[in-house]
C-alpha cells in the first residue's frame, strides 16, 4: 500500500490492483469534496475483476472482511472490516461512489424553479 492524501485526509492505495483502503469513516469524509474522485487513478477493468474475488482479509487487522452493496447502487460491491469498520473500493469503485453522492448533494439542495 501506498498513501495519497486529499483535503487532510490520507488513503492507502494498494500498488498491486489500485484499489482504495479507507479507515472509519474516511470515505464519508471524502465523498463530499470536489475533485476527490480524482485519488482513484486504477483502472475500473481490473476492479471489476476483483469483485469476482471471494474471501478478503483487512489490510489493517487481518479479519474476513463482508462485502456491502450499496442499495442506491446495487452494482457497486465494496469490502469492510466488521472490526476496524474500514472499506475497501476497488480500482474505480471510489470514483463511482464519489460522483453519485455529490449528484445526489446537488438535487437535494437544489432550489425549486420559479414559475
Amino acid at each position: 500500500m501506498s498513501t495519497v492524501t486529499f483535503a487532510g485526509i490520507e488513503v492507502d492505495r494498494c500498488r498491486g490492483c489500485g484499489g482504495l483502503w479507507f479507515d472509519l469513516l474516511e470515505d464519508e469524509d471524502l465523498r463530499t469534496q470536489p475533485g476527490a474522485e480524482a485519488i482513484d487513478t486504477g483502472d475500473p477493468v481490473v476492479g471489476a475483476r476483483y469483485d469476482q474475488v471471494g474471501l478478503i482479509r483487512c489490510p489493517v487487522d487481518d479479519q474476513l472482511m463482508v462485502r456491502v452493496v450499496d442499495k442506491a447502487k446495487p452494482d457497486l460491491w465494496l469490502e469492510s472490516c466488521p472490526l476496524c469498520h474500514g472499506v475497501f473500493f476497488d480500482a474505480g469503485e471510489f470514483a463511482v461512489y464519489h460522483e453519485e453522492r455529490v449528484r445526489d448533494l446537488f438535487i437535494r439542495h437544489r432550489r425549486p424553479r420559479q414559475l
